[in-house]
């Protein structure tokens, strides 16, 4: 068989068989072959993939090809990839934001296991990956957001409506939107609240900042299980949580916590980020000291039934990049933290694509 003797139905045809390898549904199933194209000795179609942050994207297209020169000896095959990231399912006792597709909560059991440093550059390697990202921070008593996005010395605008009500206008770094009660407070000014204000301000976040478009919120959770996790949970209807954590036993003790009141709010876990797996010396770079642990997350992940997302190397540029306001996936992106972290923003993708299409 020519392309002479091909056309569209048949091409089709033979891409029923491939399937998505996360999915595991036919790529025609699932819509994602377009516009399909039989010209003399070239085929061209569009593969439209559920996240501009697919892992598998090059696999993908190599089994497209494989697929039709099944049918025929066909030297030029174009493959146009774009995304079309699905959303969410809304659910009937939650508010949508409008234009936002999917929201993630990145959150941990208790403080200092790195959970920030995560948020901001899985957010980043997802904006890198051209996806429309925005990020909230929604730490109203330690908002570091900021400081890592190097946005620290600027403040939101916010308008006054006609009708009484406010619109807040997101600040942007590295192609991405992000709000902050840092940047509606002095650098040294403690927010001294109790619940019911602190449940304002996270729905203000949530429904009055002008977000527009995005693939993906990601919401920086507070350490524990209080009052913004409920607020957060009982408001929007969520993608699915992420649990941060180290390989120590005290973290991955609060891990469980945090994981078990996701699910009972049932809340989809995503998975787990193990941090500071291992340290690298940046004088020997091919040594790795395991300073809390080893394994942890990994044997939490396994007896729990979740997936482990990835694990995080503890270098000192991770640490620089996020005090300097140029965290490591922009700054050292050759580093094997960033290398980490942007494939656990494409990991992640991929699972909020699977549930939101219910391949989970």
């Amino acid at each position: 068989m020519t392309t002479s003797t091909l056309d569209a139905a048949a091409i089709l045809e033979a891409l029923r068989p491939v399937q998505d390898p996360e999915l595991r549904r036919s790529l025609v199933e699932l819509n994602m072959i377009r516009d399909i194209r039989v010209e003399p000795e070239r085929v061209a179609f569009t593969l439209v993939l559920t996240t501009p942050a697919c892992p598998l994207r090059e696999f993908i297209v190599d089994e497209c090809k494989a697929a039709i020169r099944q049918l025929a000896p066909i030297e030029t095959i174009d493959v146009t990839v774009t995304a079309e990231t699905p959303r969410s399912p809304a659910l009937p006792d939650r508010q949508s934001i409008k234009g936002v597709r999917n929201i993630v909560a990145i959150s941990s059991g208790k403080g200092g296991v790195g959970k920030t440093s995560v948020s901001v550059n899985v957010a980043i390697a997802l904006a890198q990956s051209g996806a429309r990202v925005g990020l909230l921070d929604a730490d109203i008593y330690g908002p570091n957001v900021p400081l890592m996005l190097g946005l620290q010395d600027q403040s939101l605008f916010v308008q006054k409506r006609e009708d009484g009500g406010e619109d807040i206008f997101p600040l942007e770094n590295y192609g991405v939107k992000m709000v902050s009660m840092g940047l509606l407070i002095g650098r040294d000014q403690p927010v001294i609240w109790r619940g019911p204000m602190l449940n304002g301000v996270i729905r203000q976040f949530l429904y009055q900042v002008q977000w527009g478009e995005l693939d993906y919120l990601i919401v920086d959770m507070p350490p524990g299980t209080g009052d913004a996790q409920l607020t957060l949970t009982q408001a929007v209807p969520l993608a699915g949580a992420v649990i941060v954590t180290t390989p120590q036993s005290v973290a991955l003790l609060d891990s469980r916590k945090g994981l078990n009141m996701f699910r009972q709010l049932q809340v989809p876990i995503l998975g787990i980020v193990e941090n500071m797996s291992y340290f690298i010396p940046p004088d020997l770079p091919d040594r790795q000291y395991d300073i809390f642990g080893s394994e942890g997350g990994e044997t939490t992940a396994r007896e729990l039934g979740i997936p482990l997302l990835g694990r995080i190397p503890l270098e000192i540029a991770l640490r620089q990049g996020g005090d300097a306001g140029k965290p490591i996936v922009v700054g050292h992106p050759e580093s094997a933290s960033a290398q980490a972290l942007t494939q656990i923003a494409k990991t992640l993708a991929g699972r909020v694509s699977m549930l939101a299409l219910g391949a989970g």
